[in-house]
C-alpha cells in the first residue's frame, strides 16, 4: 500500500508516475492508471479498472471494478461508472490497415466519451464514442449508448433510448400537476420539460 499524502494506492495497482491523482483518492488492486491521466480529489478506482492515457476525471468520481475508461474520455465531478462499463474510443475499429499491416497509434484518431456532472453509467453498459452523457443522467445496466443523452434522462436498451427522467438523487421522476412538470418522489424537487430537455425548477 502506497500512501502519498492523502492518496492511497494498493501495491498491485499500476499507476504511471506521469499520472496526476488528487488528494483523498484510492486506487485498488490490479487497476491501471496510464500516463497523463488526471484524477480529481476523492476519486475511487476499483479492482481491475483501466484509466487510459490522458483521461480527465473530476472530483468525487467512482469507477467500479473492471470498468474500461479509454482515452480521451472526460468525466465531470461526481460521475459514477459501474462494474465492467466500457467507454470506447474508436469510431471505425480495425486491427490492420487495408494492406494487412498492423495499425499503429498513428493510423487512427481516438474519439472520446464525455460524461457530465453527477451522471451514472450502470453495470456492463457500453458508451460508443463520440457521445456525451448529460448531467445527472442515468444509463441503465447493459445499455449500449450510440447517441447523446440529455441531462436528467434515464436511458435503457440496445440501442439506448430514453424511458424516463431522473432527478439529482437518481430516483425516477413522477408526473407533476401538468404534462410539462416532473417531481422527484425522494426530495420533492420539481423539474420542467421543454422540447425534450429537462431543467430543475429554481425555487
Amino acid at each position: 500500500m502506497t500512501n502519498t499524502g492523502s492518496v492511497r494506492i494498493v501495491d498491485s495497482a499500476d499507476v504511471s508516475p506521469a499520472a496526476s491523482v488528487g488528494d483523498g483518492s484510492s486506487i485498488w488492486h490490479l487497476a491501471q492508471v496510464r500516463e497523463q491521466a488526471q484524477l480529481g480529489e476523492n476519486c475511487i478506482i476499483g479492482r481491475g479498472a483501466y484509466i487510459g492515457t490522458g483521461v480527465v476525471m473530476g472530483d468525487n468520481c467512482k469507477v467500479q471494478n473492471y470498468a474500461l475508461v479509454y482515452e480521451p474520455a472526460r468525466l465531470g465531478d461526481g460521475v459514477f461508472i459501474g462494474p465492467a462499463v466500457v467507454l470506447t474510443n474508436d469510431t471505425y475499429p480495425r486491427a490492420i490497415n487495408e494492406d494487412g499491416t498492423i495499425k499503429s497509434a498513428h493510423d487512427w484518431e481516438p474519439v472520446g466519451v464525455t460524461i457530465e456532472r453527477g451522471a451514472a453509467i450502470g453495470a456492463r453498459a457500453t458508451c460508443v464514442a463520440p457521445v456525451t452523457i448529460g448531467a445527472w443522467a442515468t444509463v441503465a445496466a447493459g445499455a449500449v449508448v450510440v447517441k447523446d443523452v440529455p441531462a436528467f434522462a434515464l436511458v435503457a436498451g440496445v440501442p439506448a433510448k430514453r424511458i424516463g427522467w431522473v432527478g439529482e438523487s437518481g430516483v425516477p421522476l413522477v408526473a407533476g400537476d401538468d404534462e410539462n412538470t416532473w417531481v422527484c418522489p425522494s426530495t420533492g424537487a420539481r423539474y420542467i420539460e421543454t422540447d425534450g430537455t429537462l431543467t430543475k425548477e429554481i425555487v
